[in-house]
């Protein structure tokens, strides 16, 4: 949602987007933030997907055999407020590990998105780009230079998403080419789990500080759009015009070849060619709104079923 706030704050901020750092096209920063938005909410989404299998009872499969008693494992999974069940009671031991995988895929998923915001962030606030501010408070000084401002914010997030993807691994690791039925393997999977689901609570927490505080550098944004970053625009102006792409294509290649610089443009004109669905000039930011507000509530609901049967199984309620 912050991001998002970002995203329409600077959606008129014009600046260069990159390609493996060097200049491609016009962009924007809010397109920048938008987008970035939009691959949480991806992962937010995906949980649903997960979920169900989290949401199955393994009561009554004992050690992986169940037990020569006629238990209704139904009955104690909708009193805990669980969806379904294991069927097998087998499948419940044969399924340790594949559970705590996929959480923490998940968890590295989301892990990446916030390691290339993070990247992104180390990079366009350095002085060679210039195109993001970071506050004071957001940095921190060097034992030996004294005027050094360093992104440690970002770049431990960055450095976390590769320690969760050990964690990932880890489980990963264990689970395998075991056989059917119990093992005490399966004890050494709580630690990589319980410690990736906690770095990516600390990600996120991060994030969702420090996001309103990143300021853009309108200046330095608008100082860039200067030179071959308007030469894809330039054919495209051409073909509008009439002549065959191919054409135009070689004709600004030739130009960009001999150096010619081409005439700037305003942010407000870049932004209104850029008028197709999810370009720089129409994010559409209220549709990632109400996609928001659709994932807030299945968590509501989720949240809301889990606290009713924890009050059920307390003696606290019908």
């Amino acid at each position: 949602g912050r991001l998002i706030g970002f995203a329409a704050r600077y959606r008129s901020a014009v600046w260069p987007g990159y390609t493996h750092t060097r200049r491609a096209m016009p962009s924007s920063a809010g397109l920048w933030a938008a987008a970035l938005a939009e691959g949480l909410i991806d992962s937010a989404e995906s949980l649903g997907g997960i979920w169900p299998r989290v949401d199955r009872s393994p009561l009554g499969s004992a050690a992986g055999y169940g037990v020569p008693l006629p238990l209704d494992r139904r009955a104690a999974a909708r009193a805990l407020g669980f969806g379904g069940l294991d069927l097998h009671v087998t499948s419940v031991q044969n399924g340790r590990g594949k559970l705590e995988a996929a959480v923490l895929a998940w968890c590295v998923d989301v892990a990446h998105d916030l390691s290339r915001w993070a990247t992104d962030v180390v990079l366009l606030s350095g002085e060679e780009f210039g195109l993001l501010k970071l506050p004071a408070s957001l940095a921190t000084g060097s034992s030996i230079m004294p005027h050094k401002r360093n992104p440690d914010l970002f770049e431990l997030t960055r450095a976390r998403a590769a320690a969760l993807e050990g964690d990932f691994a880890q489980v990963l690791a264990i689970k395998a080419k075991l056989t059917s039925g119990y093992h005490r393997d399966f004890q050494l999977l709580k630690e990589p789990l319980i410690r990736g689901l906690e770095r990516s609570r600390d990600m996120l927490a991060i994030a969702r500080h420090v996001v309103a505080q990143v300021e853009v550098d309108r200046f330095r944004s608008s100082e860039a759009l200067t030179g071959d970053l308007l030469a894809t625009d330039e054919v495209m102006r051409r073909v509008q015009a009439g002549r065959p792409f191919r054409q135009a294509y070689r004709e600004v290649a030739a130009l960009v070849k001999s150096g010619t610089s081409f005439p700037p443009a305003g942010a407000q004109s870049l932004l209104r060619v850029r008028r197709s669905v999810g370009g720089a000039g129409a994010l559409e930011l209220g549709e990632l709104r109400a996609r928001i507000r659709r994932a807030r509530r299945w968590n509501v609901a989720l949240q809301t079923k889990f606290d009713r049967a924890l009050t059920r199984l307390a003696g606290r309620g019908r």
